[in-house]
């Protein structure tokens, strides 16, 4: 007999027991940054851009070398993009990000007083800044309880939770507006974020030793495992036809 499907986690249930389970974990590398010092609205813009599709280690080392040779928007712009890239290597697409934090610097430089705006529209102006890096910024930096910041592990997490069903993380961020209690919306991103990179992973998730499975419906979990399964073991190519 098949199992009756399950709707979606209970919001508030699911993220006080997250709250819970999420202590003593590894934080996010940019709440590390942020916690060090001193909630710098500089330096969280800055390690939020390099984060993008690394690992945290990778990231805070990376960001580490950065700040002690640069800790300021005018002096961060005096570095070229080459000694930027070295610095910040070996973060993924570190050529395109060095350009992007060198713009971005110049850009504080000469549009915003040297200052990191405190607005969205403002902040998505900024060199490879999108909405998943200024909704952090306004989250960390200026303790804003009015944005989510939505990363590959909250759009993953919350799709599988059924508190949303959506395709892209921009269309996540908007509908768990609508699906989430406002209480709720500045802590997202790191309960979801450390969750997923410790439990809920994206093809293998830890299923068995999960706080919330008892609620969790787990949507898409079968798919995604199957997928990886086929991956793994797709045939291998045809072999090249002779020549005449």
């Amino acid at each position: 007999m098949s199992a009756v499907p399950r709707g979606p986690a209970p919001v508030d249930r699911t993220m006080r027991a997250l709250a819970r389970a999420i202590t003593g974990m590894d934080l996010p590398a940019v709440e590390k940054v942020a916690e060090a010092e001193a909630d710098d609205a500089f330096q969280i813009l800055i390690a939020t851009l390099l984060s993008a599709r690394t690992q945290d280690a990778t990231t805070a080392a990376a960001s580490a070398r950065l700040f002690a040779r640069a800790r300021t928007p005018r002096a961060m712009a005096r570095l070229t993009v080459r000694e930027i890239e070295s610095l910040i290597y070996p973060v993924s697409f570190y050529r395109n990000k060095a350009e992007h934090v060198k713009a971005c610097c110049e850009m504080l430089l000469t549009r915003f007083g040297g200052r990191v705006p405190a607005t969205l529209d403002e902040l998505v102006q900024l060199p490879g800044v999108g909405r998943k890096t200024a909704n952090l910024v306004l989250i960390l930096a200026f303790k804003s309880r009015e944005n989510i910041c939505v990363d590959t592990h909250v759009h993953r997490i919350s799709n599988r939770l059924g508190w949303v069903a959506t395709g892209t993380p921009e269309e996540t961020e908007h509908a768990l507006y609508e699906a989430t209690g406002r209480r709720w919306w500045s802590s997202i991103n790191l309960y979801l974020v450390t969750w997923g990179q410790n439990v809920c992973r994206p093809v293998h998730p830890r299923c068995g030793d999960c706080a919330i499975a008892a609620d969790c419906p787990r949507i898409g979990v079968g798919e995604r495992i199957r997928a990886s399964g086929r991956r793994a073991q797709a045939p291998p190519s045809a072999p090249a036809r002779r020549q005449r």
